[in-house]
């Protein structure tokens, strides 16, 4: 769903920092080999991603949902020097892929991959976070949010990804699209949840930041 018009999007992007080679070799992989590549975050929204953590200068990130690993390597630009990311996908298929480019940039050993249901991970991590980027299944967000805000540090940021979905939150409701009533929970959880405060950005399918207080 455009938020701008063509020209002026491209405008955007033209005058916002470049996307890595790498990322630019990550993508060209991804479409040739993954199915549902346009699951990828994208080089403007990479360089949003890459621009926040970079701002927060986190010690620790948590990411669900890794894909094929372009938005983590996007966070991990933002990792300071003895700093973890750690990464959550439960497609067993994408591990190599996302180990490969892992490795072929400057965090490899700085990124750790789960395997797994996100729901059942997230409780046997033994730390806390700076920042956590939530792009996984949309009928687990609001059970996400409630497992990991314990976890994230005062003042940490949370970034959601496709809290417009398709536009679809502002469209009268079919009772059976459990994802898109998922994200209107959700939405309205980050709203009103007095420990967050929050603003949606329109960036792609829209994205989220909330900070906690």
């Amino acid at each position: 769903m455009p938020f701008l018009p063509e020209e002026l999007d491209a405008y955007v992007v033209n005058h916002s920092e470049d996307e890595p080679s790498l990322l630019q070799q990550l993508t060209r992989e991804t479409y040739q080999k993954i199915l549902q590549p346009i699951m990828l975050s994208g080089p403007y929204q990479g360089r949003v991603l890459s621009m926040i953590s970079k701002l927060k200068n986190p010690k620790t990130i948590l990411e669900l949902g890794t894909f094929t690993g372009y938005a983590s390597l996007c966070l991990a630009e933002g990792l300071q020097k003895d700093g973890e990311l750690h990464t959550i996908d439960v497609n067993e298929e994408l591990f190599d892929f996302q180990r490969k480019y892992f490795d072929k940039s400057e965090y490899g050993n700085q990124i750790f991959q789960h395997l797994g249901n996100a729901i059942d991970i997230i409780p046997t991590l033994d730390k806390t976070f700076d920042l956590i980027f939530i792009d996984a299944d949309k009928p687990n967000y609001v059970n996400y949010f409630h497992l990991i805000i314990e976890k994230l540090n005062p003042g940490g940021i949370i970034i959601s990804d496709n809290v417009l979905w398709h536009g679809k939150v502002i469209e009268p409701l079919d009772p059976k699209d459990k994802s898109t009533k998922a994200v209107l929970d959700y939405n309205t959880l980050l709203k009103e949840d007095p420990r967050i405060e929050t603003v949606v950005l329109p960036i792609r399918d829209g994205l989220t930041v909330s900070r906690k207080l």
